[in-house]
């Protein structure tokens, strides 16, 4: 359920940003603030959210993740300002980062022998929270009013808060234990900047998702160029999502089972370039395929989290590795989308854009090199 709600707040409000702006009177550039807001947001609390994890423990900072979560969704619905529909937009997607940070951890101390297959599970849930909330977005605006059509989800959040009330009545007086050490200790946190695994897996992390975020925001625009209408882009975006269901079910597999998995990271390289070189020379020849190709390069996204927690140790190396790696991975997702569209306005076409996710797969490689050897980040001694 927590997994689930995680990419809601964004993928709710996406077609609907035009509708909502009419009505409260925004821009078109407020648009493109809520777009940015996700990534910075999940790059903030990526950073932060282990020092919170060390104060609070696991659960208690799930919990938190999932009531910000659903009070920010709830919330931005009863207001009518610009303003506060950012404010509280941030905090919904602040208690999301939140959970980003922290449900790879959760995953090594409630199941340590079956990582591959509970990974599998919950990244499944974050694509289907990426993909549903988007395809009943608009039926439920036309019906219902946007305001209900976003609120519903806030229910989502709140439903996902309970389980860990009754896991923290279960464990009290051991919440911290696990984490820091001792109940109520503050041990000193991994210093995972030092790590080489962590630079390459903050590294591989960022480029899928600049890359993913930036084909997101402008394949439909690409399509639209070569001569195919907005219902065929949106079928496209659709198509380049439900991908990612299927390496969602099968990369944390792969990579529990292969000692290094950097050859896999390298099909996934080859097809980004495959599916680049399509799009740019001849986007309508054969569509389809070439966004199913491009729908199997971000498969490193389900095997990054999972490497999370086979390369650590201890559920506290695994909150603190899942933290960078997620706040500079976010960090530089956040410059792809706005990059890619000033390189296309400023040269006319698409080659200087596509120039710079090739440039971006490149080193996703290299980061992916270092994240993918077999070894283990608290046994550097430079890190603890």
């Amino acid at each position: 359920m927590s997994a689930l709600t995680l990419r809601v707040a964004v993928t709710a409000f996406t077609p609907l940003a035009e509708k909502i702006g009419a009505e409260i009177g925004y821009s078109t550039a407020v648009v493109g603030v809520f777009g940015m807001i996700p990534t910075l947001m999940f790059s903030i609390t990526g950073l932060l959210t282990p020092a919170l994890v060390r104060r609070l423990g696991l659960e208690r900072t799930a919990l938190l993740a999932m009531v910000a979560a659903g009070a920010g969704m709830l919330i931005r619905v009863l207001v009518s300002g610009t303003v506060e529909l950012l404010l509280f937009s941030a905090l919904a997607l602040g208690g999301m980062g939140i959970g980003n940070v922290v449900v790879p951890p959760l995953v090594k101390r409630y199941f340590p022998d079956r990582l591959a297959t509970v990974s599998a599970l919950y990244i499944t849930m974050v694509q289907i929270g990426t993909v549903l909330p988007a395809l009943v977005a608009v039926p439920l605006a036309e019906a219902h009013g946007w305001r209900v059509s976003l609120g519903v989800w806030a229910l989502l959040g709140f439903a996902a808060a309970v389980p860990w009330i009754g896991v923290l009545r279960d464990r009290r007086g051991r919440d911290l234990a696990d984490t820091t050490g001792l109940p109520g200790s503050a041990a000193p946190a991994p210093k995972v900047w030092r790590s080489p695994l962590a630079w390459g897996m903050g590294a591989m992390f960022g480029m899928t998702s600049l890359t993913t975020y930036s084909v997101f925001t402008w394949l439909p625009t690409i399509l639209s160029d070569a001569g195919a209408d907005a219902a065929f882009g949106g079928s496209m975006v659709a198509l380049f999502a439900l991908m990612g269901l299927v390496a969602a079910l099968s990369a944390p597999t792969v990579a529990a089972r292969m000692t290094n998995p950097f050859p896999v990271v390298v099909g996934c390289a080859l097809s980004f370039f495959v599916a680049f070189a399509g799009l740019w020379l001849a986007p309508m020849s054969v569509p389809v395929l070439w966004v199913v190709i491009l729908g199997l390069g971000p498969s490193t996204f389900p095997m990054a989290l999972t490497l999370i927690n086979l390369r650590t140790r201890t559920p506290a190396g695994s909150a603190a590795l899942s933290g960078f790696t997620q706040g500079v991975g976010y960090a530089l997702a956040c410059i792809g989308p706005v990059a890619f569209g000033m390189l296309h306005t400023a040269t006319d076409g698409w080659t200087a854009p596509f120039a710079l996710l090739c440039v971006s797969v490149v080193v996703l490689l290299i980061g992916a090199w270092q994240a993918c050897k077999p070894r283990i980040l608290e046994d550097n001694p430079a890190v603890c």
